[in-house]
């Protein structure tokens, strides 16, 4: 801020914030610990400033420079324009100078843990003898701010011995003084002005103020701060779902490695885990990276990793780097900068620290070394691109930070983090015997710490072993073997395993919990020797609703409903207000625990994108009155003779009758209503024939359903379906692909309504045939467990007349509740199985859609080209 060239500077004493530092750790809080600023004495313009608190409960701060320090007051309810409204004003400690800027989350169990913003600023001018009206108790003063303007006054109330004196704040009648019940500017400008200088909301007088107001949010603007010996990290919370206001964040990789914190000063380099342990000693090739780098004193945050062959984090040989302590390769990937050059950063904004720290390490670049310190990119993209991206690469997901956030030590809802599949942390307590010829140890027996404290079995993990892994670690369990359980008395283990002290800690992947708390589908990663396993819990995932309660307190949730963020949480699709929706929490899949209304919800999520895959086609529902594992019901017309008490299907209609007539009339979901009504009946799977309405007797589409063996391979399953579509382009057919959401692949090629059904059906069953006959080690033409063996059955009968194929975007009827998915022929590599996306994961999906499938329509072709290429005849034609 420009000051006024007579003004006297003063600088405070460090007894007038004795009380503010006294109440705050600023190794983990972000707030300034202030006291080197200059500031105005008594009598001439100074700033003033107004943040907004989210702390044990919403209320506002207003402070006034003044004696070099900011005075300050907590008003509950916030200023108000109405001359008749007095607010109360609680007078608190003094704070910095330097706290005017600061904007950021105060890490919880800190004095005033919650968030802030700069809600108002500017400069203030007292009408008098500013320190006489505060020993009097009535300060009469002057704002002009973003926000406020114009004459107000604080009155001193006579306390009762209180230890935090309060006062009145009161706007004086003036031309800027408005009624409330027209005006609540706490309401309708409730958001931070930090950035909001050009704006055209703000009067241009006051524009110009701004201008030389506001402090720049720059490095050089921060507080002065001594390096603090230790910091805890920011952390980031495992989202649900990408948030919803995608201009608000920047994405990072989330690096498969272990987190690492640089301190550097005149002293040397220490090298820290995110618990503070000292691994400078382990890492003496990176200490002689950084080093030879000259970097500027500060803490540098990041991550190490070894990169394999094609550049992705490997965390598997990361671990083995440690454990021949060949630590050479590792590759550190800084990504946020705390503090910086003698100064604290923590409060600047995010971008201005990244910065910042790209700037730093491009200057040292030039050294010998740099290239084992690199920057962190981050991109500007959607949350969902960047996820699939992430994804198809095999990493395991990404981060994402606020934009303008500062940093915050521990947990906080500014740093995200978004995963590929389900990982996280479990403690080894104990393994099982190998069998046959596997050596080492057959699984190892996982737990995680529950309520008091206790390990609860999570289940086993038997692959991802590799055999130098399995011999490895069974001498670490030998070493820690115990005479008992180390899980709680309720935990039923089978079988006769060996107990290990709980010591250890895994890190593994896997596809569900189940209902009762068990791992599906696990696979170990490697150890994790920077994590205590007494950390070790379930990481479950929050919606970003819940991840703002939890991080900032619940009265975060009570923000302006004009805020974005609360319009953003409007915006979740909404079950029509008329459907009466029984027994809501049922379970339907005891694998996951996925409930009635979650299925509900994930159609309401999909029904625009499903719509253009069943408007106008003919629909076979699948019932599963008994949820996942129960007895399926087909119903492929609406036969309400045998549906007694059947109330109605809105947006199911049935068909016209004509169109098959050896058949009673066949269904169709005429709109999104009709999906949420149909799960209401049970409805899991929605199934469609290959013809629209239109040209009922002429399909428009032919279907290769890749069925795959139990033994049968997932990387097997996607070499076949490259071996398809290879051929059918050789036949100069477009086909295209989908995810089943069962085990195997769908390949769909569009047809011109051209061909009927038998001619169609027959030439699919030849495309088989000669698939099966030319790559006899993959393919088989004929159905039947017996026959698939180690093999693939490409089904073409689902060509045939009647025949359906499950629709793109519905659910499963399977555990796990997988959902049938297009994709495009580039994603091929980084699919996991056919049930890669599932009702609980798809949200990263939602903002793909349906692009992969563009071009569809325009790809349809008629089959005689593809008939004489491939010597096909129908039956009865002329040889």
């Amino acid at each position: 801020m420009k000051r006024p060239r007579e003004a006297a500077l003063k600088t405070p004493s460090d007894e007038a914030l004795s009380h503010y530092r006294a109440r705050r750790n600023f190794a983990l809080t972000p707030e300034p610990a202030g006291g080197n600023e200059a500031g105005n004495d008594v009598g001439t313009q100074a700033l003033y400033v107004v943040q907004k608190h989210w702390a044990s409960h919403l209320h506002y701060d207003f402070r006034i420079e003044l004696g070099g320090v900011m005075k300050s007051w907590a008003v509950p309810k916030g200023p108000s324009l109405d001359p008749k409204d007095k607010r109360m004003a609680v007078q608190v400690e003094d704070h910095p100078i330097a706290y005017a800027s600061f904007e950021g989350a105060i890490p919880p169990r800190q004095y005033g843990a919650g968030r802030v913003i700069v809600w108002d600023r500017g400069l203030w001018r007292p009408l008098g003898d500013a320190g006489q009206g505060l020993r009097d108790g009535n300060l009469k003063f002057e704002l002009q701010g973003h926000k406020l303007h114009g004459k107000w006054v604080l009155v001193r109330m006579k306390g009762k011995g209180e230890k935090q004196v309060p006062w009145l704040l009161i706007k004086e009648k003036d031309s800027f003084a408005r009624a409330s019940a027209d005006y609540r500017i706490v309401d309708d400008l409730p958001d931070s002005v930090h950035g909001l200088a050009d704006s055209a909301t703000v009067p241009s007088k006051v524009r110009a103020s701004a201008a030389s107001d506001a402090p720049a949010p720059t490095p050089q603007a921060a507080p002065l701060a001594a390096l603090p010996a230790r910091l805890a990290p920011a952390l980031a919370t495992l989202l649900a779902a990408p948030p919803r206001a995608p201009q608000a964040w920047r994405y990072e990789i989330k690096f498969d490695g272990y987190r690492l914190l640089a301190r550097i000063d005149a002293a040397g380099i220490k090298l820290l885990t995110r618990n503070g342990h000292d691994w400078t000693g382990r890492l003496a090739p990176l200490h002689t990276a950084l080093a030879s780098m000259r970097l500027p004193p500060g803490w540098y945050d990041g991550e190490i990793v070894v990169p394999n062959e094609a550049g992705v984090p490997d965390f598997a040989a990361l671990q083995r780097a440690f454990e021949t302590e060949r630590t050479g390769p590792i590759v550190y990937y800084l990504f946020d900068l705390p503090f910086f050059d003698g100064r604290d950063l923590r409060a600047v904004p995010l971008e201005v620290r990244r910065e910042t720290l790209r700037e730093t390490l491009k200057r040292a670049s030039g050294t010998a070394h740099s290239e084992a310190v690199r920057f962190s990119e981050s991109f500007d993209a959607g949350a969902e691109s960047v996820l699939a991206s992430a994804c198809k690469l095999g990493l395991e997901g990404v981060i994402g930070k606020r934009f303008g956030s500062g940093y915050q030590s521990g947990r906080t809802s500014d740093w995200i983090k978004l995963k590929c599949g389900q990982r996280q942390e479990f403690v080894i307590g104990g393994y099982t015997d190998p069998q046959g010829s596997r050596v080492g140890f057959g699984a190892l027996l996982l737990g995680i710490h529950g309520s008091h404290k206790q390990l609860d079995f999570a289940g086993h993990v038997g692959t991802g072993f590799s055999q130098r892994a399995l011999r490895t670690l069974r001498k670490k369990l030998d070493g820690i073997g115990a005479a008992s359980s180390p899980f709680n008395a309720a935990a039923e283990v089978e079988g006769r395993p060996h107990w290990v002290e709980p010591t250890l800690v895994a890190e593994v992947s896997f596809g569900e919990w189940t209902q009762g708390g068990r791992l599906r589908h696990a696979v170990f990663h490697g150890l994790r020797s920077d994590k205590p396993a007494a950390e070790v819990v379930r990481e479950k995932a929050m919606h970003e609703r819940a991840v703002s309660e939890k991080a900032v307190h619940a009265a975060a949730a009570a923000e302006s409903p004009r805020s974005p963020a609360a319009r953003a949480i409007k915006s979740v699709p909404a079950l029509p207000p008329g459907l009466r929706i029984t027994h809501p929490d049922r379970v339907i899949d005891a694998s996951t625990g996925i409930t009635k209304i979650e299925l509900l919800r994930h159609y309401a999520a999909v029904g625009d994108l499903m719509m253009a895959h069943l408007k106008g086609r003919p629909v076979s529902l699948v019932r599963a009155p008994a949820g996942v594992g129960g007895e399926l019901f087909f119903q492929k017309h609406l036969d309400i003779a045998n549906l007694p008490g059947l109330p109605g299907l809105p947006g199911i209609r049935a068909l016209d009758p004509t169109l098959w007539i050896s058949h009673p009339p066949m269904l169709e979901v005429a709109s999104k209503l009709g999906l949420l009504s149909a799960a209401q009946w049970n409805v899991v799977e929605f199934h469609t024939l290959n013809t629209g309405t239109a040209s009922f007797e002429h399909p428009d589409r032919m279907v290769f359903d890749l069925d795959p063996g139990d033994t049968v391979a997932w990387p097997q399953v996607r070499e076949a379906a490259q071996l398809v579509q290879a051929f059918l382009l050789q036949l100069g057919l477009t086909p295209f692909l989908k995810t089943s959401g069962g085990k195997g692949l769908h390949i769909v090629v569009p047809l011109r309504k051209v061909h009927d059904w038998d001619t169609v059906k027959g030439f699919s069953q030849a495309v088989v045939a000669h698939m099966a006959a030319t790559i006899p080690q993959r393919f088989v033409a004929r159905s039947g467990p017996r026959n698939r063996v180690g093999k693939i059955f490409i089904d073409y009968l689902r060509n045939g007349l009647g025949a359906t194929t499950v629709c793109a975007w519905s659910a499963r009827a399977r555990p796990g509740l997988g959902v049938s998915v297009p994709v495009d022929w580039s994603e091929l590599d980084a699919l996991t199985a056919g049930d890669h996306w599932t009702v609980r994961t798809l949200h990263a999906r939602l903002a793909t859609g349906n692009d992969p499938w563009q071009g569809y329509a325009r790809a349809a072709r008629g089959l005689t080209a593809a008939m004489k290429a491939l010597g096909y005849r129908t039956p009865g034609s002329q040889r």
